[in-house]
């Protein structure tokens, strides 16, 4: 992986979001919260409440379809992280280091949407950076759980399609987006903190 501040990759388009949460219980029970998001600054703004919580060796694993809003919520998490930028969609680089400004943790955002197992995650090396990085990817589900024993999911829905009179170019539409903790580093007490860094409309699942 290089060490540089960028790679492009999946459709990085704005995803509008919103305020609007509800509740359920997130993968293997652990505690889960959801919220809805409007615009695509929302989303940002979610991601730089999240980066807020973020440690060094902490999996993030983004899903959604195209247009939902990953790469904008990654940029958000790399903004408060506050890491080389900008952080855009990795699609054809498929992963790329973020390095830190200002003394926190880099950045590693990947986009697994070309990969077809995990052992194609493996030849990506990106183990070698978990435990001193942030690492954010796009499209990971089912391929690379086994880079961390602890890690957030994220999935983005897109719960209303545009309207006529949207803006040319974006991917408009009401967003959804839950949060669910997976082993010890999420337990009850880390997940409430994701709750309480959430804007005051989202609920615990």
């Amino acid at each position: 992986m290089s060490s540089g501040a960028g790679q492009e990759m999946g459709t990085a388009g704005s995803a509008e979001m919103g305020t609007a949460g509800s509740a359920e219980r997130g993968t293997a029970g652990s505690a889960a919260a959801s919220v809805g998001v409007a615009t695509a600054d929302d989303m940002r703004a979610l991601g730089q409440r999240l980066a807020g919580l973020l440690h060094p060796g902490d999996l993030v694993v983004l899903s959604g379809p195209l247009g939902a809003g990953k790469t904008t919520l990654a940029a958000g998490i790399g903004r408060g992280l506050n890491v080389r930028g900008p952080v855009t969609s990795p699609t054809f680089v498929i992963a790329r280091v973020h390095p830190p400004l200002s003394g926190g943790p880099a950045l590693v955002h990947a986009d697994a949407y070309r990969l077809a197992s995990p052992a194609e995650v493996d030849d990506l090396d990106l183990d070698a950076d978990v435990s001193s990085s942030v690492t954010v990817v796009e499209w990971g589900e089912g391929l690379v759980e086994g880079l961390a024993a602890d890690r957030l999911d994220i999935s983005i829905a897109i719960s209303r399609t545009a309207g006529p009179g949207s803006p040319a170019g974006l991917e408009a539409g009401r967003r959804t987006v839950r949060i669910s903790g997976v082993g010890e580093r999420w337990a009850a007490g880390a997940m409430e903190s994701v709750r309480c860094a959430l804007p005051p409309a989202s609920e615990a699942l």
